[in-house]
């Protein structure tokens, strides 16, 4: 009888945030990502979205854990949303 293989352990995975960042400039960046601290440096090496590029060096104000990718998406897009008053007071809770 052949020995079975041991299972092979899946990667963890990464946990999805959503992250708001403040811009050299006084404007803010919202986005969403599963490595926090690759992204902000990415931001910061002007290779992240296209918005952040020139308004570096950025500041990550706040990030929330979220449940899946597509929870993220649909957090990123209501957070967008809000008027920039509205973000501030988020912000600042």
């Amino acid at each position: 009888m052949p020995k079975k293989k041991p299972a092979a352990k899946a990667a963890p995975t990464k946990k999805w945030r959503l992250y708001v960042l403040r811009c050299h400039d006084g404007t803010l960046y919202c986005g969403i990502t599963n490595d926090l601290k690759r992204r902000i440096s990415q931001h910061n090496l002007g290779k992240g979205a296209r918005y952040t590029r020139g308004r570096g060096p950025v500041e990550l104000l706040r990030s929330w854990p979220q449940k899946s990718q597509s929870a993220a998406l649909k957090a990123e897009f209501a957070f967008k949303r809000l008027t920039r008053r509205a973000k501030d007071a988020i912000l600042a809770a």
